[in-house]
């Protein structure tokens, strides 16, 4: 079943390119590494993994269609609960993988919807990623093994201490240029 694997290791992989930018964008936010890191670096690398994130979970709903495993049609990777198998757990990462398009695309709507609609619609990632956690938790077939519940809860763990550090801990100031001083 060449497709259903391609499927399995794509939806992982999307998972960890999205754990991985979730955490890049708190970086952005916390700024922990202080100065050591430039803020156009951190964007860089965030909005990356994003779109990487984006490419991995591309190729595992292509290959979800293309296997014979499961039926799964177009149209289940568009609308969430249509898929056969445990429709509510698949339906739900529909609605994550479509926030995610979203979010991904207000980066180059940032200037127009605002900083301040883009920022409010950059919260819905917390609920797009815990919606990606309990699709690989309910939907995936390898959630049961002991690997793939240490990949998930370091994901969590990672990105629960990650926001507490950002909540707690004020961002180092900003870079500021010395003085410009004319002859």
């Amino acid at each position: 079943p060449t497709f259903w694997i391609i499927a399995r290791a794509a939806g992982l992989t999307a998972y960890l390119l999205l754990a991985t930018s979730v955490l890049a964008g708190l970086v952005v936010k916390a700024k922990p590494f202080g100065r050591a890191l430039r803020a156009a670096t951190a964007v860089d690398l965030h909005r990356t993994l994003a779109m990487l994130s984006l490419g991995a979970l591309a190729v595992h709903g292509s290959a979800l269609v293309l296997d014979t495993t499961v039926d799964i049609g177009i149209g289940a990777l568009l609308l969430p609960g249509l898929a056969p198998y445990r429709p509510f757990w698949t339906g739900l990462g529909v609605i994550a993988a479509e926030l995610m398009v979203v979010v991904y695309a207000s980066f180059s709507l940032r200037r127009r919807i605002g900083q301040r609609a883009w920022r409010k619609l950059h919260w819905a990632t917390y609920g797009l990623f815990a919606a990606a956690t309990a699709h690989g938790l309910m939907a995936g077939t390898d959630s049961g093994r002991g690997w793939t519940l240490a990949l998930y809860l370091g994901a969590v763990g990672a990105v629960a201490f990650a926001t507490a550090w950002c909540a707690i801990v004020p961002a180092a100031p900003p870079r500021r240029r010395p003085p410009q001083h004319n002859p």
